[in-house]
């Protein structure tokens, strides 16, 4: 990978999980109504990839939003996510419970958020992420921002990134 950010080397290499916000990151932050009220979301599928890639790497992946929705779940079913937490207010909490149940510390994770919910949490992970398109509030706080857009490629981005600095390859 060309402009591999050398400086967060040691932050990558230390990650065991990386958790999510969905709408603005997995998504681009539209919401799609049918005029039956169905709503509709578009994932891309390279973010999918990057998802798999980390599972089979070892790397536990999660899912944390303040929506529920059973499009959430159907997605991270087919994406074989570890852990979902929907309907959260209190995201620093969720991660809490999910690093609790692994025995791991919050420095062994990273999180990627857009919004203004996020910025507690990636105020306490060991890598704080938003994405090209996030609030100035996000990008003041993160370790890294994406080049790609919500919904457009960052959850890879930034699993190619970890995947490099974890096994050395990409």
């Amino acid at each position: 990978m060309t402009d591999f950010p050398e400086h967060l080397r040691p932050r990558l290499a230390n990650i065991k999980l990386l958790a999510m916000d969905v709408d603005g990151v997995l998504t681009d932050a539209g919401m799609y109504y049918t005029e039956y009220g169905d709503e509709l979301k578009k994932f891309n599928t390279r973010d999918g990839k990057g998802i798999e890639l980390l599972r089979h790497a070892g790397i536990k992946t999660a899912f944390i939003t303040g929506e529920k929705t059973l499009l959430v779940e159907r997605r991270a079913a087919k994406l074989k996510v570890d852990d979902v937490c929907q309907g959260v207010e209190d995201k620093v909490a969720a991660l809490s419970g999910i690093l609790e149940k692994y025995g791991w510390r919050f420095d062994q994770a990273a999180y990627i958020g857009d919004d203004i919910a996020d910025v507690p949490l990636l105020c306490v992970v060991g890598l704080a992420i938003t994405v090209a398109d996030g609030l100035p509030e996000n990008q003041k706080v993160a370790h890294y921002i994406t080049r790609a857009r919500g919904g457009e490629g960052a959850v890879r981005e930034v699993a190619m990134l970890i995947l490099e600095a974890t096994q050395g390859t990409t």
